[in-house]
């Protein structure tokens, strides 16, 4: 029958949304957690091991301090109003660098967040620049002491000046500069005072030593990132993506590109490498594995130089090294010509969704200076944009409930002629205009405006430790209330508990909205009309249940989307019902309220 088929649209719909879901939380996050467990298990058994020979433009690691690391060699400070850290002069590479506008947590007193660390600690991660010759032994390596003629701290308007003088009479001088953000450009020159002409090639690589220990549990794209082009097939930039798993069974790929960027990836943080935009590259994600760690490797070679005696060439690198802020990764793509620069925010493969989403929120946000509230005015517009379509909707359904007797007469009257049962409930649906398919389609379109605003507050730094109200202090984690002590009342916290504590702070962890959400999800079931067959009605009452346990988890800025837009809808189908007299809980309740009202007088 045509209801039936309604019905089960939705239930297919709503089935493959929680197997999706489920799939994630009860597969993927295990799997992660698992290899996580297994790279720490991997990096002790490596920190014990004798290092194996350096692999070919790869250190050997070692396991130092992160300070220890950083005394290990001279250094340069670096002071700017984003960052703070120093550049290495053994190598003349950006290595150690922290956020300053970012806290690694909401606690009073927490430390910046850090971005790049030095090699020799766990987890190194640095940026590195250079020149390759063949038969030219005196050019700078990693392990070149470069010294300081000019600047004592790194700072905006303020650069440094390194030198390096070869003895086969190469001079390079390294400027080094920083702006106000997190974007540092490396001007070398190369001289030539020697007898004859030298051939040179210029590099730049960001490198990772180990996949890091807190890869996000969310589906967010971590690991090699960047924008090139595929000379000579394409002449457009596309974006380049290899997850660390990905990166390591493919052991790198290679690409001949103009211009474009490269780099490495976390959820928020990005370090990437960008040449003259008009200049042609070989760009590589490499990976390699020397005393156990796998270091992955994010570089490019320019054009080779030809210095005759007497003159010099210089090379021109971008590095952005910092928090991945939408209006910052713009800026610069506008200002510096850097293809798909804020591409590297993953938004995901609904990003005409997302991005527009994003805009948005921050549109109302620098009005109403709170992104909570911008969540609930984004969210009213959807809304508004939607109406149309909720309005047909929810008329249909009104229609629907109010058949549910006309159509248990024909079934009851036909039960043994399933022909002429469908034949009379059509002729019911079309005397009544009634269309039943009409129920699906805000649930269809909601699916993909749910995951793109989902991904929105996923991968955007905006919401990181962005307050709403109360006890709501990051839009982007979940709600920090639980059921199990009482919404904080009880003065223990569950994840302390011996045995059972991953238990109560798991499936168990039921906040305030998680609550509100599956109240409001429970009434919006109640309004609508209920399913023919009795398996379907149980399904359809367990699902508000089922829905607050796996929305738990998610983000309470999607929480606050999502319940506000369950209000709206509540508040347009019981308008709709209350005219045209559908029984709704709404009602019910209220006469309930009229009815003890009356007796109590």
């Amino acid at each position: 029958m045509q209801q039936n088929d309604s019905r089960n649209t939705i239930i297919f719909v709503v089935v493959a949304f929680v197997i999706l879901i489920g799939y994630q939380m009860l597969v993927l996050e295990p799997a992660n957690r698992k290899r996580q467990a297994e790279l720490k298990t991997q990096e002790s058994v490596a920190a014990a091991q004798v290092a194996a020979p350096q692999a070919a433009g790869a250190p050997v690691p070692t396991k130092l301090s992160r300070d220890e690391a950083k005394a290990a060699s001279p250094r340069v400070t670096v002071d700017t109003p984003a960052l703070s850290g120093s550049l290495r002069l053994q190598g003349a590479r950006i290595d150690d660098l922290l956020l300053k506008g970012y806290s690694q947590t909401l606690a009073k007193g927490s430390p910046p967040v850090e971005l790049l660390r030095p090699e020799g600690a766990d987890n190194a991660w640095f940026a590195e620049f250079g020149w390759t010759g063949a038969n030219l032994p005196g050019l700078p390596t990693p392990d070149s002491i470069w010294t300081v003629t000019s600047g004592d701290v790194l700072s905006p308007g303020k650069p440094v000046v390194l030198t390096y003088a070869s003895g086969d009479g190469l001079v390079f001088t390294r400027k080094i500069s920083v702006d106000d953000r997190f974007m540092f450009t490396i001007s070398d020159t190369v001289a030539n005072l020697g007898a004859g002409p030298v051939t040179l090639t210029p590099y730049a690589t960001v490198q990772r030593q180990g996949v890091p220990a807190n890869l996000s549990k969310q589906n967010v794209h971590e690991g090699a990132v960047g924008a090139l082009s595929d000379l000579p097939a394409k002449t457009n930039s596309e974006l380049r993506l290899l997850k660390y798993k990905a990166w390591k069974k493919k052991g790198g790929e290679t690409f001949n590109s103009a211009g474009g960027w490269l780099g490495i990836t976390d959820k928020y943080w990005l370090a990437a490498v960008a040449p003259n935009q008009s200049e042609q590259i070989t760009a590589q994600y490499r990976v390699t594995t020397v005393g156990g760690v796998d270091i992955f490797d994010a570089n490019y070679a320019g054009a080779a130089r030809t210095i005759s005696p007497g003159r010099q060439v210089t090379e021109t690198t971008h590095l952005f090294a910092g928090a991945k802020v939408v209006q910052d990764l713009k800026r610069y793509q506008e200002d510096l010509g850097i293809p798909r620069f804020q591409d590297a925010v993953d938004w995901g493969i609904l990003s005409f969704l997302s991005k527009p989403f994003f805009l948005a929120l921050e549109f109302f946000f620098s009005h109403v200076g709170n992104f909570g509230i911008a969540i609930l005015l984004v969210t009213l517009c959807v809304r508004i944009v939607l109406f149309p379509l909720a309005q047909k909707s929810y008329e249909s359904m009104s229609r629907m409930k109010l058949l549910q007797k006309p159509m248990e007469e024909i079934k009851a009257r036909h039960k043994d002629d399933p022909a002429k049962m469908q034949q009379e409930t059509m002729a019911l649906y079309q005397r009544e205009k009634v269309n039943p398919m009409l129920g699906c389609l805000p649930i269809l379109v909601q699916i993909p405006v749910f995951l793109a605003f989902y991904k929105v507050l996923s991968v955007t730094i905006e919401m990181r430790h962005a307050p709403f109200f109360g006890w709501i202090r990051d839009l982007s984690e979940r709600d920090p209330t639980t059921v199990t002590n009482l919404f904080g009342l009880l003065p223990f916290d569950p994840a302390h508990v011996p045995m059972i504590g991953s238990f109560l702070n798991g499936p168990l962890h039921l906040g305030v909205l998680p609550l509100l959400y599956g109240f409001t999800m429970w009434l919006t079931t109640a309004m609508n009309p209920p399913a023919p067959d009795p398996m379907q009605q149980r399904i359809f009452q367990l699902m508000p249940i089922m829905f607050t346990f796996i929305m738990a988890p998610f983000a309470v800025g999607l929480l606050i989307y999502w319940t506000f837009s369950n209000v709206f809808s509540i508040f347009q189908q019981y308008i709709i019902m209350h005219r045209l007299k559908t029984e709704n809980p709404i009602d019910k309740f209220l006469d309930r309220i009229r009815g003890e009202g009356k007796a109590a007088e």
